[in-house]
């Protein structure tokens, strides 16, 4: 016990003295692994990031076929997204397109509301099917009027642009490795984000996948891959701030939790 509390005094004190010289001050988290800030260290970093490492249903987890049940009280994934103003800002972690308020409409799980609030993106895919990690991952993230979450995530594989990104790569470059920076897009319509995904998806329950890594999130990842092309994606990837390229939390344990899957009937294909 004590070894470990001298160890833990330890972290923190080369922690602060880590983060008052250079990049790190302007780098709370990071992703490389076997650093102060990597994503095995998000727990220590600071108190209300204690879920990171203690939390038992993390997200991002590996979606395997044999361990996911088709769960009769799933429904077709309906969305009601709708054009709004936006605006896009480079988070530093990340490159996010936000919506004020409840503006661009949203989804609708088991009765309840979820108002879009921003989609951002991460490389390589955080989430895997089988085992199997894809190029990209976008996250569009919900809020529900008394502040559950809900995260839509979509894939994608190296092939051709994508058109909704594609729409927004000039204003992509505008923000390109300046922290903090936005810039107004005017509308941008989400629906063109997940148009044309089909209806199979995985759901159960998660977290962020970034400090406080907050719990009692549910999570909806299509099944259906979409493309992106090697120059979006170096865009993307060269858009966030230094040591940000690779901005992918590692997998977590999956700790027995219930992995939905739903697939239409066939009259409704």
């Amino acid at each position: 016990m004590k070894l470990a509390a001298i160890s833990a005094v330890l972290f923190l004190v080369l922690l602060n003295s880590a983060m008052s010289n250079g990049d790190e001050k302007e780098q709370e988290f990071g992703y490389k692994q076997g650093t102060m800030t990597g994503p095995e260290n998000w727990g220590r970093i600071r108190k209300d990031w204690i879920t990171c490492g203690k939390g038992k249903s993390q997200s991002p987890i590996d979606l395997r076929d044999k361990m996911v049940r088709r769960l009769p009280p799933l429904r077709r994934f309906r969305t009601s997204y709708v054009p709004a103003d936006a605006a896009i800002k480079n988070r530093g972690h990340d490159i996010a397109v936000m919506w004020n308020g409840d503006e661009a409409g949203g989804i609708s799980i088991n009765g309840t509301e979820y108002a879009l609030k921003q989609l951002h993106w991460h490389s390589p895919s955080e989430h895997s099917i089988n085992r199997r990690r894809f190029s990209l991952e976008m996250h569009m993230v919900h809020q529900s009027a008394d502040n559950k979450t809900a995260v839509v995530g979509i894939l994608y594989k190296a092939g051709l642009p994508d058109p909704f990104i594609r729409q927004l790569e000039r204003s992509i470059k505008k923000v390109k490795d300046k922290k903090d920076k936005e810039e107004e897009l005017g509308a941008v319509d989400p629906s063109l984000a997940s148009r044309r995904m089909g209806q199979r998806y995985y759901r159960y329950m998660g977290s962020l996948t970034t400090p406080p890594c907050s719990e009692g999130v549910i999570w909806t990842i299509l099944r259906k891959v979409k493309t992106v092309s090697k120059e979006q994606l170096r865009l993307l990837r060269r858009a966030v701030v230094d040591d940000y390229e690779n901005n992918a939390r590692p997998r977590q344990m999956i700790n027995g939790r219930l992995i939905g899957f739903y697939r239409p009937p066939k009259h409704e294909n």
